[in-house]
C-alpha cells in the first residue's frame, strides 16, 4: 500500500467513525496484537514484534461499523474485530494487518425489558456491566465466566462462551434472544425475534461462533434470571473418576445443578488444596444446586442420595461455599500458570461413553511425547448426554526454549498431539474457548468433507475474504 494511498484510505474511516476513533499510533496497534493467546504473549515477550493492524477503528453502532466494511470490500483490505483481548485462541490477532475493528464503544445499555425477561446492550459492553445492571434491579444473567470482569458480551458470542454455571443455565448461545449483525457487504441484519421457530436455520446459531468471520455482531438481547431464592453448595470426594462420571451422569438425568466441577487427582493435591482446602487424596467435586427453596431441599436429598450410591464422601458446604468466592481467583495472578511456563487448555467435549477413556488418552501422549510437560484436569461444564474436559498441559519455564521459534514449535507441537488424541478417541476440537488461528488447522481434520458448509456459508457472504482472515480453518 502506498503512502497515497494508506492516507486516503485513513481519511474515509475518519469520516465513518470520526477522527478520534481511528488512530495509525504505533502504540495502538501494537496494544491490539497481544490477546492472552500464549504465543502472542510469548513472542512478546521474546522482543518481537505480533503482527499488527494498519488501522485500528472504534464504531459506535451498527451504522458506523458498516460504513467501516464498506470501505473495507471496497479496498479489499482484511478487519478483524476486537473485544478486550482476553481471548486465548488468538482469535482477535489482525495475522493479516488491515483494520481492526475494536468494539468497546459499543457498550450501551438499549433497553432493560423486564417483561420479555432479557437486556439489550452493545455487544462491545464487559459482561460484568450487563450484570452489575441486572443485579440493579434483582435479577441476574447466570453467566459467569472467570473472565466475566474483562471480556465483551460479543467475546462471549463470539468464541461461544460459558460460565460456571452452565450445566443449568447453558453457554451464551442459550442466553442470547436476538440479535443485530453487519455483515460483510456492511449490510445491516436483525436475527428472529425469538430464537426457537420453525423458519428456517435459527440466524443467531450462523455468527455464535463464527469469531468475526461472516460478520460483525453489535447488539444483543441477553437473557436475565430471577435471583435464586435458595443456593446451596455441597463439596465430595470420589475415590476415582470413573464413579464420578457414573454419579453426574445419574444425577443429570433427574435434575440440574447449577455448578458441576470435577477435579482430577492431581489439580485436587495442587490448585484445589491450596485454594479450598481440601488435604485428602481423590477427585474433588463441587456442586451448587439453586432455585425455589422447596425445590433445593428436594434437590439435595436427591443429590446425596445418588453420590452415596457411588461411594462419594460427603464434605459438607463448607468447601463448595468457599469455592464458590474464590471461582475467580484460580485465574488471577499467582494462581493460573503464566509465562516464563508454556501452557494450554484444550477444553475437549464428548459424550459419557468416550469422556475418561479421553482424558487417559491424551494424559498418556502428552506425557510420554513430551516428558517435560505435566497433564491436569479437571470437568467443569456438564450435560445429560456428555461433559467437557478442562485439560491443561503445563510446562516448567526452565523447559520452554528461549529462542521464540523453538518455543513456538515446541507449543504447536504439544497442541496437535493433544488435540488429535482426542479426536482420535471421539472429542471435539473445541467447547468454549473457540478455535482462532490456534487451532484452524485442525477443524479440517475433524469435519473432513462436512467443512465444506462452513467454507460454503463463508464464501456466500464474504467472497472478498476480508473478514477474519485464517481463523476457524476459514
Amino acid at each position: 500500500m502506498t503512502d497515497f494511498l494508506f492516507d486516503m484510505i485513513a481519511t474515509e474511516l475518519e469520516d465513518a467513525v470520526g477522527k478520534e476513533n481511528c488512530s495509525t499510533r504505533p502504540i495502538d496497534k501494537i496494544t491490539h496484537s497481544v490477546d492472552y493467546f500464549w504465543l502472542s504473549r510469548m513472542w512478546a515477550d521474546r522482543g518481537l514484534r505480533m503482527p499488527e493492524g494498519d488501522f485500528i477503528v472504534a464504531p459506535k453502532d451498527a451504522k458506523e461499523t458498516s460504513a467501516v466494511l464498506k470501505i473495507a470490500n471496497y479496498y479489499k483490505i482484511p478487519v478483524t474485530t476486537w473485544g478486550a483481548g482476553g481471548g486465548t485462541q488468538g482469535g482477535a490477532i489482525p495475522v493479516a494487518g488491515g483494520i481492526v475493528l475494536d468494539t468497546k464503544r459499543m457498550n450501551k445499555i438499549y433497553d432493560f425489558n423486564e417483561q420479555g425477561m432479557y437486556i439489550e446492550c452493545g455487544t462491545g459492553a464487559i459482561y460484568k456491566h450487563i450484570e452489575l445492571a441486572a443485579n440493579e434491579r434483582g435479577y441476574a444473567t447466570m453467566h459467569y465466566p472467570s473472565s466475566l470482569t474483562c471480556s465483551t458480551v460479543g467475546g462471549f458470542l463470539a468464541h461461544r462462551g460459558i460460565g460456571v454455571s452452565s450445566t443449568k443455565y447453558g453457554k451464551i448461545d442459550d442466553m442470547v434472544l436476538q440479535m443485530e449483525v453487519v455483515l460483510p457487504n456492511g449490510d445491516i441484519i436483525e436475527t428472529s425475534p425469538a430464537p426457537k421457530h420453525a423458519a428456517g436455520p435459527d440466524l443467531n446459531q450462523i455468527f455464535i461462533g463464527s469469531e468475526g468471520t461472516l460478520g460483525v455482531m453489535t447488539k444483543a438481547q441477553m437473557r436475565i434470571y430471577d435471583q435464586p431464592e435458595s443456593r446451596q453448595f455441597r463439596g465430595f470426594l470420589f475415590h476415582n473418576m470413573t464413579d464420578a462420571f457414573n454419579a453426574a451422569r445419574e444425577l443429570l438425568q433427574k435434575f440440574k445443578p447449577s455448578v458441576m466441577r470435577l477435579y482430577d487427582e492431581a489439580e485436587t493435591a495442587s490448585l484445589i488444596k491450596k485454594i479450598v482446602g481440601v488435604e485428602k487424596k481423590g477427585a474433588f467435586m463441587n456442586i451448587a444446586i439453586e432455585g425455589v427453596a422447596e425445590m433445593v431441599e428436594l434437590e439435595k436429598k436427591i443429590l446425596l442420595e445418588t453420590f452415596g450410591k457411588y461411594g462419594a464422601e460427603d464434605l459438607g458446604p463448607e468447601y463448595g461455599e468457599k469455592w464458590w468466592k474464590e471461582k475467580i481467583t484460580f485465574f488471577y495472578p499467582g494462581h493460573m500458570m503464566d509465562i516464563p511456563q508454556c501452557f494450554g487448555t484444550m477444553d475437549t467435549i464428548a459424550p459419557y461413553d468416550k469422556i475418561e477413556k479421553i482424558y487417559w488418552e491424551m494424559k498418556k501422549a502428552i506425557e510420554t511425547n513430551f516428558p517435560q510437560a505435566k497433564f491436569i484436569a479437571h470437568f467443569s461444564h456438564w450435560y445429560e448426554w456428555g461433559c467437557m474436559i478442562y485439560d491443561r498441559f503445563i510446562v516448567d519455564g526452565k523447559d520452554v526454549p528461549r529462542d521464540p521459534h523453538e518455543a513456538l514449535r515446541l507449543h504447536q507441537e504439544i497442541w496437535s498431539c493433544g488435540v488429535r488424541t482426542a479426536l482420535a478417541n471421539g472429542g471435539v476440537v473445541n467447547d468454549h474457548h473457540g478455535v482462532g488461528i490456534k487451532l484452524g488447522r485442525l477443524m479440517k481434520e475433524q469435519y473432513g468433507p462436512a467443512m465444506q458448509v462452513f467454507e460454503g456459508i463463508k464464501k456466500q457472504l464474504d467472497p472478498n475474504g476480508i473478514m477474519n482472515p485464517f481463523k476457524l480453518g476459514l
